[in-house]
């Protein structure tokens, strides 16, 4: 029960990892292409 809880617990941080990446990495694509477009 204890390690189940300890990969639930693994798997949401890796899910949160994942997400903010991709919310950086879309951010850098959008202020990229603002500052390409002033």
């Amino acid at each position: 029960m204890n390690e189940k809880k300890k990969m639930s617990t693994f798997e949401k941080v890796t899910k949160v990892v994942i997400w903010a990446m991709l919310i950086v990495t879309i951010g850098g694509v959008v202020l990229s292409t603002v500052a390409a477009l002033m």
